[in-house]
């Protein structure tokens, strides 16, 4: 008898995925400490109801966004306990995934459409060449235009299966970017409706649905690989 199977050897895949999300964490929560001394800042005001001071600026959106949280948290319990009362073999991942999507983007989006000092007196402007603004932008302009439609990306092919194509979301960011800077521009909120902006926005959803890949991959109550007997060779 070959007892070979009978070894329980960690394979790569679940040493991976041990890893990368440890890595996730760390790197989030290494974010959190350098910003924490900004998010405070507008901790005051926000926690006073104010609008000036806190929504109309990044610091305060953020730390709304990181306050609000445990809310979404108890969303997303709420919906998949609805659904598993009804059968559903998914209720988790579908309401992680569709909770996720709001929480992590509607912040963003508000964040693009904040008018600027000339909103309403200046018309809008448009630049149509590739790659022209991309120098312009820095690190901190790059980072946020890729996290803008990150959360959509990442969680939008674990809700939808008609989305589970990279291509697909591509086009899926690339077409709701187009939809923000078209807005910017109608409604002259002095911003510059950039085609850069939307290549870069697109990039962070292509980037964060292969993040997720793994999970959207797998049929909703369909087994892993992980969770799949191995054949066991004849003696």
């Amino acid at each position: 008898m070959n007892h070979t199977s009978s070894r329980s050897v960690p394979p790569r895949r679940r040493v991976r995925g041990v890893v990368l999300p440890s890595l996730a964490v760390l790197g989030l929560a290494g974010a959190l400490f350098v910003a924490r001394r900004p998010l405070m800042m507008s901790a005051p005001t926000c926690m006073a109801g104010r609008w000036h001071g806190c929504y109309d600026t990044f610091n305060g959106v953020v730390l709304m966004m990181l306050v609000a949280v445990p809310l979404s948290a108890v969303v997303v319990w709420a919906l998949a306990s609805r659904r598993r009362a009804a059968g559903d073999t998914s209720a988790w991942r579908t309401s992680l995934a569709e909770v996720g999507m709001v929480h992590g983007t509607v912040p963003f989006v508000w964040l693009t459409m904040m008018p600027g000092a000339g909103a309403g007196a200046v018309p809008g402007r448009v630049s149509l060449v590739p790659l022209r603004d991309l120098v312009t932008m820095g690190p901190l302009g790059i980072a946020g235009n890729l996290l803008v439609f990150a959360a959509l990306g990442f969680f939008a092919p674990m809700r939808c299966a008609a989305l589970a194509s990279l291509p697909r979301v591509l086009a899926l960011g690339a077409g709701c970017s187009a939809l923000v800077e078209t807005a910017q521009y109608v409604l002259r909120l002095d911003r510059v409706s950039s085609v850069d902006d939307v290549l870069v926005n697109a990039a962070g959803a292509v980037l964060a649905a292969l993040a997720s890949r793994r999970w959207w991959r797998t049929p909703a109550g369909a087994p892993s690989d992980r969770s799949r007997p191995e054949p066991v060779p004849a003696a």
